[in-house]
């Protein structure tokens, strides 16, 4: 397992990064504490989660993650993990969180409020990765980033950062943050896969600029890439066909990632990888590690058995023309997400 650092902070981390979002909810406690395991002993010490957890979001079990990730926490060294949690970001954008009754606003009672509670259901005293799970644009950057800054002199978080955002807000954060003094963010977890590279647009160079690692989720385009959904398939369980019968905003979630775009570009890296003697869940890990502004790959799993095919892509450099096949298909089918 290679290692990369966090931004420009101290923190060095596995290039791969357990997500937790389905523990408590898609997966169970028992299942969930196995899956956290294995990627312990497999060299992974990058751990995500977030207060909103697990998804979908619903008042029923909100909170969950964080108490099954807390009680695992307990079994080991503490400093052997890199701890990441969130803190929900506005309601007002195109879902409402279950926390706080949607009072998600990023000011300084709810971040406050927010990180005291998270702390409680980890049990732990600090975080090592503090981010804001959606920006609120509509809010002066410079609120945010001072209690956040306060959360570090008061050692409860080491590090600060940031999820969804856009390059217009990662730069105004940054520029509030040096005029108030404050901790800056050092990391962007935003969407990135084969399927979605919109993020090398604008933001990849944001990144390089300003010594910000992006740690992107859903390298596997939220299982799409693993070729379950092709030919009009919607497996039993699987995330997106339970999402399909939810409707409203899951519905839509659903179709951004599972459309006829999605899925032509899915069967041509499907037939590269086969071409590799590799699985396309491989491919697409290594390839999203495989990136200059990428510091760890956050991956997710809701069962066991799908562990092995990301934990191949551990130490796996895919060769150029491999790369070059991949930017290939990219460039005849854009954007397959929108």
């Amino acid at each position: 397992m290679q290692r990369r650092r966090l931004g420009k902070s101290a923190i060095v981390v596995s290039d791969i990064c357990m997500g937790t979002m389905t523990f408590g909810s898609q997966t169970d406690e028992a299942e969930a504490l196995r899956i956290l395991d294995q990627c312990f002993d497999a060299g992974i010490d990058f751990y995500d989660t977030a207060e909103g957890y697990p998804v979908p979001p619903d008042i029923k079990w909100v909170g969950r993650t964080e108490e099954i990730v807390g009680k695992w926490l307990k079994t080991k060294p503490r400093d052997a993990i890199v701890l990441a949690t969130k803190v929900s970001g506005p309601s007002h954008v195109w879902f409402r969180s279950p926390c706080r009754n949607g009072m998600t606003a990023l000011d300084r009672r709810n971040i406050t409020t927010a990180i005291e509670a998270s702390l409680k259901k980890l049990g732990t005293d600090y975080v090592d990765l503090y981010q804001t799970h959606w920006p609120d644009h509509e809010l002066p950057y410079e609120e945010t980033m001072e209690v956040l800054d306060e959360l570090v002199r008061a050692g409860k978080v080491r590090i600060t950062g940031c999820s969804n955002e856009t390059s217009w807000g990662l730069m105004k954060s940054i520029q509030a943050a040096q005029r108030v003094g404050a901790v800056r963010y050092q990391t962007i977890q935003n969407n990135f896969s084969l399927n979605n590279r919109r993020f090398e647009d604008e933001l990849a160079q944001v990144c390089r600029m300003e010594g910000v690692s992006l740690i992107p989720y859903s390298p596997i385009g939220g299982g799409v890439l693993a070729g379950k959904y092709q030919g009009g398939a919607r497996p039993e369980g699987a995330r997106f066909s339970r999402y399909l019968e939810i409707g409203g905003r899951q519905a839509a979630m659903a179709q951004r990632f599972v459309n006829d775009r999605s899925l032509a570009s899915t069967e041509r890296f499907m037939a590269l990888a086969a071409d590799a003697g590799m699985s396309p869940v491989t491919m697409a890990v290594a390839w999203s590690k495989q990136h200059d502004f990428v510091a760890s790959t956050i991956v997710g799993v809701s069962t066991e058995g799908q562990l092995p095919e990301i934990l191949a892509a551990a130490d796996l450099v895919l060769p150029d023309d491999l790369m070059k096949a991949i930017d290939k298909v990219s460039k005849e089918i854009r954007y397959p997400m929108g």
